[in-house]
């Protein structure tokens, strides 16, 4: 089994044709990166292990004018790595791991001026949206890793984006975690985990699945701060790159892509932030 966190992958503008490339991120490099890439190659995986890759697999295409809070962590140059939900004018929701680099310390957060925030563009080919920097980051004081919890993140933007914004799970909606709840990710990952990637935003429907056969395919799991979706026999999931985008359910955000064994495989469903169990640290962070 190879866990690996479903963000830190960069979709770059090669060339004019807006060809889609690959790199693997010094940060990560302890892991098996789910990666966007235009090809995946053997030299791209660790050895004895396979890249898995980062975009909705299974899904559907979507569209930010129906997602305007929907928001693309990129590079200052474009690249992007990582998903989020705009929940205020100038705040993001996104998962830690993708706001972190690992150190002798334990972990240390990106400088603020290595990220940029997109909003309104459904096709990271074009300049359409809104382009926000970063003013400040807050993980979780507890992170440490994805797979020990706490994988929830907040940026503080630069400049206030006036769309409509996305609605945090409240205390007292844990019915929405019960298996069964139908869910939608979006994303800009691959399309399969060992495919081409699409620059365009993609959103896939799934089932929130029982906290006891989640463990079952995770001795990992936790039921304290994480959740899982998807299905038990492959084929749909959220993956790498699609790390930090939401999973929304009856309008909520209810839980954010954070990691899994590969992308779409039998018994291996993605496993979500339980975001209900960080409410009041993000009502304090964000003011909603």
């Amino acid at each position: 089994m190879s866990i690996t966190p479903k963000g830190a992958a960069v979709l770059r503008r090669v060339d004019q044709s807006h060809r889609v490339g690959r790199r693997i991120g010094a940060a990560l490099a302890a892991v098996l990166l789910l990666a966007v890439g235009s090809v995946a190659s053997a030299a791209d995986a660790p050895e004895g292990g396979s890249v898995a890759e980062s975009r909705i697999v299974g899904g559907v295409p979507a569209d930010t004018a129906d997602h305007p809070w929907m928001a693309a962590l990129t590079t200052p140059s474009g690249d992007l790595y990582c998903g989020g939900a705009l929940v205020a004018p100038d705040k993001v929701v996104t998962a830690a791991h993708c706001l972190v680099l690992p150190s002798e310390q334990g972990v240390r957060v990106k400088p603020r001026s290595d990220v940029r925030v997109v909003v309104g563009r459904t096709d990271l080919r074009t300049t359409d949206g809104v382009q926000a920097g970063v003013r400040s980051i807050w993980v979780h004081p507890r992170y440490s890793s994805f797979v020990e919890g706490e994988d929830v993140a907040v940026l503080t933007l630069d400049r206030r984006i006036n769309v409509e914004t996305a609605k945090l799970v409240d205390l007292g909606d844990d019915r929405l975690y019960s298996a069964g709840t139908p869910a939608t990710t979006l994303g800009w990952g691959r399309t399969s985990e060992n495919g081409t990637t699409s620059p365009t935003l993609r959103s896939l429907d799934l089932p929130m699945i029982a906290d006891a056969d989640c463990a079952r395919s995770y001795p990992e799991y936790d039921s304290a701060a994480m959740v899982c979706a998807g299905y038990l026999d492959g084929g749909r999931d959220a993956c790498a790159g699609d790390s930090g985008g939401p999973l929304i359910a009856e309008g909520r955000v209810v839980g954010l892509v954070s990691w899994g064994d590969g992308c779409a495989r039998q018994n291996s469903p993605g496993v979500y932030t339980r975001l209900i169990e960080y409410r009041t640290m993000l009502a304090q962070q964000t003011g909603v």
